[in-house]
């Protein structure tokens, strides 16, 4: 009986493992990246499903869900600025103080975002691609979680956090090139900040602007 336990932990726990990201490249990036030079980032989108939603308004949910949109685009150009000392990359990526800006003075911000293409963000910030996602929480990321879990919150789901879709697209054309999905759990990191530390990190070596990957691919 203890075996049939065992072995159903241990296949269950591999079923998660599995379910907890997801990487998508388009056939055709190659093709639609070859001439790209600069990526922008954006501030992601954010859902918050907070076990205090009945005590917040939709104004306190949205300035919530924007802070924790922007720590997000914040804390990846934190990683590529690490990453940029270590490994080179085959594009630059305009500062978040620039492109939040740019999109300041067209009269962009998080609320009316969505409404615009990545083709017609990527002409107006002058870049070659975005860089932008989304992500859905139970908790505010941002102001840190807890890390601690047992095997038992494991596997019946209760160290889960949500979930984050890192995307990117062409300027050009405005397609979906690249996407890294993965579930945000306890294992995932304190903080913003580490969960795109661990997560950038582990999928490094299909990040497609990496330098040295291009090179072994050769």
């Amino acid at each position: 009986m203890r075996k049939i336990v065992l072995y159903c932990l241990i296949w269950i726990g591999a079923w998660q493992a599995s379910a907890q990201k997801f990487i998508y490249k388009s056939d055709k990036f190659d093709e639609l990246s070859k001439n790209h030079k600069t990526l922008a980032i954006l501030p992601f989108f954010a859902n918050l499903k907070l076990e205090s939603n009945k005590e917040l308004d939709k104004k306190q949910l949205l300035a919530l869900a924007e802070k924790e949109g922007h720590a997000v685009q914040e804390a990846l150009e934190t990683y590529f600025l690490k990453r940029k000392k270590k490994k080179k990359f085959t594009v630059t990526f305009q500062s978040v103080g620039k492109t939040n800006a740019i999109l300041k003075r067209n009269g962009i911000d998080y609320n009316n975002l969505k409404i615009y293409t990545g083709a017609q963000l990527a002409e107006i910030l002058k870049v070659d691609g975005i860089i932008n996602g989304n992500l859905t929480l139970n908790a505010l990321l941002s102001e840190g979680v807890s890390t601690s879990f047992s095997l038992v919150d494991y596997f019946l789901g209760k160290s889960k956090y949500g979930r984050i879709a890192i995307k990117i697209s062409d300027g050009d054309s405005g397609k979906l090139i690249w996407k890294y999905e993965k579930e945000i759990n306890r294992k995932s990191g304190r903080n913003t900040g580490e969960l795109i530390d661990i997560m950038m990190r582990k999928a490094s070596r299909r990040f497609p602007y990496e330098k040295e990957r291009r090179r072994d691919k050769k």
